[in-house]
């Protein structure tokens, strides 16, 4: 659950170790099915809700709270919410925890036993498990759980519509750590929990507004109250731009944040499609999208290559987690028939997302290079929905099947092989280390979001199907990092304090004065390769480096500071760009500093063409992905196996197909990215 706690205590200095064209929809067998469609399922479901119930607990809270009811209180006074973790045991077995440790005085945990942002997940799995299902129990859990998180929110006073995050055993609300925790999870103020508050409200009312109109329209109200909340709080900025870093961004974001604002478009969005007469919920949705869309950044060749940055005080941050702003894009363009909010969607889709998947994917943060290689499910979710999403909306066959690739991961195409979710028991791990290892706790948050990519899949059979039979990764080669402080120099290397306040080192770095040289050992390759310098830059300080690759000039870097805006800190990390390539067979790379200072955190290192080739009993999926200025030819498929190759251009429209045996070359346009499947 707390992940969205881990920006908090980073701002904090806590350190951490369209109008788009696109090609004929594609064919029936892997034509994704919307979220809300009824299917009936003809092979055993992935979805397993065992885990979840398990979770679930009920509490009864004190009578006559200032500020907390919900629907039906004094009939029903008891209500149901899931815990927070779930800790590994002997056996296989799993002991529910609450969060920051139990205290022996009071009995009560330091934080909570449950939490407002899981109930609010939770009922949107158990809402789209009935609305697939068509399954009583689950909507009699989605029913529960949305009352609970009702609870939560405040309905009256200076905070109405905001919601307290953490609630204990018995029922009693922890309003505010004494002291003071950042972020605050009280209701003094917009935050995730009330963004995840926003989609379950959404999602709830969509859901039953035809099966209990009394129980919808009490949604429909505590709807209205937080989109009041949003409006007064953050909307209220709307249309007003600040600065962070140089970047222009936008001010009206919920904390920030287009991943809390992501997640409040996804519950506005069903409310707009299932009342399309709901003007303020419609005008809310479009004016957070704009705010989503507005934090788009980079290229094919310029950080963050085209990925939707998720927090207006870093434009050096990029995280799995909570990445869902493809998919909010995508739904509120739906929703609102603006096809220009598709756009930045689209971007990350195909530019962004095979450079992630080809790296070694959904990491949990690019600071801005994958120096927190910790992956969860919280983040591969969130790429599988916003590649799901943008091919719903595009009717691009290329993102669905990107989207089974990185649902792959659930079932072993990761770094260690490790399968992450049980279809036999409902268990979704806690995450994957860097080392490989596994976590093997199962909380709410984990459990979640495995489940709504299985509820994804058993709602796309063709692309669960490939998820499960092609989840062995056979060859992986992509962005990687070269370390500054290996390099033979003159220079200084010394160790930063790791956490800027926006972005983290990767280790130590090196400082360069003028008249000083440094040579880095990249390797060869099979490809020519883009290197970008990762420098620190403060305002008003500026230098010149010029780089070479056996002795061919590859660039002369000239760097400054920028305005630093609503960044937590002056001086910014940030890869910057180098006007030629390293060739395939080079593998060393010079600078030498002619003016000012240079500071070099590592080099990223990214090859004209990355590769991902799953394998398994259903074959192989191949993804190539061009980063070239040019057209690039590349060679696809294996000896012995017939294979079709889909090629897509940067904004994910199908160029070409072809049929083939054994191998073969394709051709890469600018950008695009090829799926060959055999």
């Amino acid at each position: 659950m707390d992940l969205y706690a881990r920006r908090g205590a980073w701002v904090a200095g806590a350190a951490i170790a369209l109008t788009v064209a696109l090609a004929a929809p594609p064919a029936s067998a892997s034509t994704p099915l919307p979220y809300r469609a009824t299917a009936t399922l003809d092979v055993a479901p992935l979805t397993n809700l065992a885990h979840l119930d398990f979770l679930l607990d009920q509490a009864t809270p004190p009578a006559d709270v200032e500020g907390h009811t919900t629907y039906r209180l004094a009939e029903e006074p008891t209500l149901t919410l899931p815990w927070t973790y779930a800790d590994a045991r002997p056996g296989g077995t799993f002991e529910r925890v609450g969060g920051g440790g139990l205290d022996p005085a009071t009995g009560y945990w330091r934080q909570g036993a449950y939490n407002a942002d899981d109930i609010a997940r939770a009922a949107v799995v158990y809402l789209r498990h009935w609305q697939l299902t068509g399954e009583d129990s689950s909507r009699d859990s989605a029913y529960e759980l949305l009352r609970s998180i009702a609870y939560l929110q405040t309905i009256d006073g200076p905070n109405a519509g905001n919601v307290v995050l953490w609630m204990q055993a018995d029922g009693t609300l922890t309003p505010s750590a004494e002291p003071v925790e950042l972020p605050d999870p009280s209701d003094s103020g917009p935050s995730y929990w009330l963004a995840r508050t926003i989609w379950a409200l959404g999602e709830g009312y969509a859901a039953f507004a035809e099966e209990s109109p009394e129980f919808a329209a009490f949604l429909e109200d505590r709807l209205a109250l937080s989109i009041d909340a949003l409006n007064r709080q953050v909307l209220v900025r709307y249309g007003e731009w600040a600065v962070s870093d140089g970047m222009r961004v936008p001010a009206w974001l919920i904390v920030d944040g287009a991943d809390a604002s992501a997640e409040a478009v996804l519950g506005l969005a069903a409310r707009v499609e299932a009342a399309p007469g709901d003007t303020a919920a419609a005008e809310a949705m479009r004016e957070l999208a704009e705010g989503i869309a507005a934090m788009s950044a980079g290229d094919e060749r310029s950080w963050p290559y085209g990925a939707i940055l998720p927090w207006a005080q870093s434009r050096s941050m990029w995280h799995a987690w909570g990445s869902q702003m493809p998919a909010a894009l995508a739904e509120a363009s739906v929703a609102l028939g603006d096809a220009a909010l598709l756009r930045p969607a689209v971007r990350d889709s195909a530019v962004f997302t095979p450079t992630l998947l080809t790296a070694g994917g959904p990491d949990n943060g690019w600071f801005p290079t994958p120096s927190d290689r910790v992956q969860i499910a919280y983040g591969a979710d969130s790429r599988v929905q916003s590649l799901l999403a943008v091919a719903d909306a595009t009717g691009s066959a290329g993102f669905a099947d990107l989207a089974a690739m990185q649902a792959a991961w659930f079932f072993g195409a990761n770094r260690s092989g490790a399968v992450m979710y049980d279809p036999a028991t409902g268990v979704t791990y806690d995450g994957l280390q860097p080392d490989g290892s596994v976590n093997r706790n199962s909380g709410a948050e984990s459990t979640i979001h495995g489940l709504l990519t299985m509820l994804a899949l058993d709602a796309r059979p063709a692309l669960a199907e490939r998820a499960q039979s092609v989840a062995t990764v056979a060859e992986r080669a992509g962005l990687r990092v070269v370390e500054a402080e290996g390099a033979q120099t003159d220079g200084t290397v010394f160790t930063p304090e790791a956490w800027t306040g926006e972005s983290l080192w990767s280790g130590s770095a090196l400082r360069l004065t003028a008249g000083q040289r440094a040579t880095f050992d990249i390797g060869a390759d099979d490809t020519s390769r883009w290197v970008e310098p990762v420098v620190w830059s403060m305002p008003g300080s500026s230098s010149t480096s010029r780089w070479t690759s056996h002795h061919r000039p590859i660039g002369t870097l000239t760097e400054s500071g920028f305005e630093q805006g609503i960044s937590p800190v002056p001086g910014v990390l940030l890869p910057r760009q180098l006007s030629k390539w390293v060739a395939a067979d080079r593998a060393g790379l010079d600078v030498a500093v002619t003016q000012g200072t240079l500071t070099l955190d590592a080099l990223l290192v990214r090859p004209f063409v990355s590769r991902l080739a799953l394998t398994g009993d259903g074959g192989r999926t191949e993804l190539v992905h061009s980063s070239a200025a040019s057209p690039q030819p590349v060679v696809v498929g294996q000896s012995g196996a017939a294979s079709v190759a889909s090629v897509y251009d940067a904004t994910g429209r199908l160029v070409r197909t072809a049929e083939f045996d054994g191998s073969r070359n394709v051709v890469l346009p600018v950008g695009g990215f090829a799926i060959v499947q055999g």
